[in-house]
């Protein structure tokens, strides 16, 4: 699967989180990911969010998306000590490689392509 934004190609290594035990995990543990990785989390119903890094050791990028895949918010997190909340609510988290958001130039308002059924 491929991870777009505005037709731009942002990730080729997809994964979901769906469930409330993978959503809590999240990247915890993990090891680096790629730059071409993205975790995608799917939230049951759209709600306000509050992230944390414990347990992350390497700095990441978070896309906060609403209910039509419109970026809300994004944030880079710092390893281990890093938090952030969403002002507004959402329902698509992705968490990816530390300064994809800059490269690709994602900001407020932008569109994202994805099938939330995944692979």
């Amino acid at each position: 699967m491929i991870l777009k934004a505005n037709g731009k190609e942002v990730a080729t290594d997809v994964a979901f989180a769906r469930s409330l035990h993978e959503q809590a995990k999240g990247l915890m543990f993990s090891r680096k990911i790629s730059e071409n990785f993205a975790l995608i989390f799917v939230m049951k119903k759209v709600q306000k969010v509050s992230l944390h890094m414990l347990f992350v050791n390497y700095p990441i990028d978070v896309i906060f998306l609403d209910e039509h895949k419109k970026v809300i918010k994004t944030s880079s997190m710092r390893p281990w000590i890093g938090t952030c909340t969403c002002p507004g609510k959402v329902k698509y988290v992705i968490e990816t490689s530390h300064g994809k958001s800059r490269t690709m130039g994602i900001k407020n308002g932008d569109e994202f392509e994805f099938d939330e059924r995944g692979p």
